[in-house]
């Protein structure tokens, strides 16, 4: 069963100004350290970036709680596996949230172009 879907887009421009003008005190809020040295292996590296914020938000809205107090950034982790497909794992009050839920799985689709960064999100339960 589907407990909830997101989506949101991003302007990548805006994610490389942030980057230029924070740096990073922007990378240590938003994301761990193995998705900013993900994305520090890429050639455009705030694409990545801006691809994995996107999906932080629409993994927020799947759960209709938004970024705050029941779900913050580093309670979110995207990762990629070897076929590079992307996967989720949730940390702290995200894992609080997914059990409390009923939540089993969270899938995420990410896409960018130079423009702008997409990112969708499924939460699935095994109960109605």
């Amino acid at each position: 069963m589907i407990l909830g879907t997101g989506i949101d887009i991003v302007e990548t421009r805006r994610i490389s100004e942030t980057l230029e003008r924070f740096g990073e005190r922007f990378l240590n809020r938003i994301f761990h350290d193995a998705e900013v040295a993900y994305a520090r292996t890429m050639k455009k590296a705030d694409l990545h970036l801006a691809a994995r914020f996107a999906a932080k938000e629409a993994i927020s809205k799947a759960f209709g709680t938004g970024i705050g107090e029941q779900l913050g950034w580093k309670d979110m982790e995207i990762r990629r596996r070897d076929s590079g497909e992307p996967y989720v794992v949730m940390h702290g009050k995200g894992l609080d949230l997914m059990k409390s839920r009923g939540a089993t799985a969270i899938h995420v689709s990410l896409s960018h172009t130079d423009g702008y960064a997409a990112a969708s999100a499924v939460i699935e339960s095994p109960q109605p």
